[in-house]
């Protein structure tokens, strides 16, 4: 496996070099080939390295209300601060977990009480810091199962405004990690977009496709990272260009930050679905449970902007 996995590496990388624009069309992964990122332009504005042993509730908080997420469920007992690392676990649970916030969204019209199924969580910034352009980073190990979805992603209330533009806010996926499979990890990808005017009929997106890493982003750490500027998103894994995207305009709100793993499926019920995992099998030999380990994320700015 370990021969083939180098194999199919070496033909995507040689793929990617000779010929981009097809790998693009053909949704292949590319490599990464881009300018290096230059931090001196930047200041660091706020970061968490993740030290300790409990979560920074000055820097995150768990202000997303919802229960039921995909083909799963978001709670807070699934996040954890250990060896230097924020842990989002994902496991499947016969019991499920309390719902602390019952008396406080029982009455939503689209909440869900937990019930047994697949549980994992997020964390987010909103309410505690946002920033508008800069430079957004952060280190991790993905969580190594078929049917999750890890992501670090960025926000605001504007994204629900349907308008036709984003400069009034977008959804900015960072990176997002839907390709792990259990019988065959020839991939090992991640992939990077944009999402406006809400998530109904009129929503709007792009994406810069899919990108192999060099290192195996499900035991080793790698760096994903977004350049935000007036005039465009800049897309980077481990400090070198993917690619950039400035489709229906960008972003000039404040955006806040968010980390979180999410199960396929729909409805609480997990299953395959179109980013393209396997069957979801919870057996203890297929990397059940599974973490998403975060080392830091750094948030800089542009030194003209201070």
């Amino acid at each position: 496996m370990k021969l083939l996995k180098k194999i199919i590496a070496l033909f995507l990388a040689a793929a990617s070099a000779a010929a981009p624009s097809l790998c693009l069309r053909l949704n292949m992964p590319r490599v990464p080939r881009g300018q290096a990122l230059d931090l001196s332009q930047f200041t660091m504005t706020w970061n968490d390295e993740f030290d300790g042993d409990t979560l920074d509730t000055s820097k995150w908080g768990f202000t997303w209300w919802e229960t039921m997420r995909k083909g799963g469920y978001w709670h807070e007992d699934m996040v954890s601060v250990r060896d230097g690392n924020l842990v989002i676990r994902a496991e499947y649970l016969d019991e499920p977990l309390e719902n602390r916030y019952y008396e406080q969204w029982h009455d939503k019209i689209d909440f869900d009480p937990y019930k047994p199924g697949y549980y994992t969580g997020e964390v987010n910034t909103r309410g505690k810091f946002e920033q508008c352009y800069g430079y957004f980073e952060t280190r991790c190990i993905l969580p190594a199962a078929t049917g999750l979805w890890s992501a670090f992603w960025m926000m605001n209330e504007g994204v629900y405004q349907i308008d036709g533009f984003g400069d009034d806010g977008t959804e900015v996926d960072v990176f997002e990690s839907m390709y792990y499979k259990d019988h065959w990890r020839g991939v090992d990808a991640v992939i990077g977009g944009i999402h406006y005017d809400n998530y109904g009929p009129d929503s709007k997106g792009d994406s810069i496709g899919k990108f192999f890493l060099a290192n195996d982003p499900y035991t080793e750490y790698n760096t994903y990272g977004l350049e935000w500027n007036p005039d465009e998103y800049i897309f980077y894994i481990n400090g070198v260009e993917c690619d950039r995207l400035s489709t229906g305009g960008v972003s000039d709100n404040p955006e806040h930050l968010i980390l979180s793993v999410e199960i396929a499926g729909k409805d609480g019920v997990a299953y395959a679905d179109r980013h393209g995992v396997d069957k979801i099998t919870k057996t203890p030999e297929k990397n059940w449970p599974a973490e998403f380990k975060v080392d830091y994320v750094r948030v800089y700015q542009y030194n003209a902007y201070l």
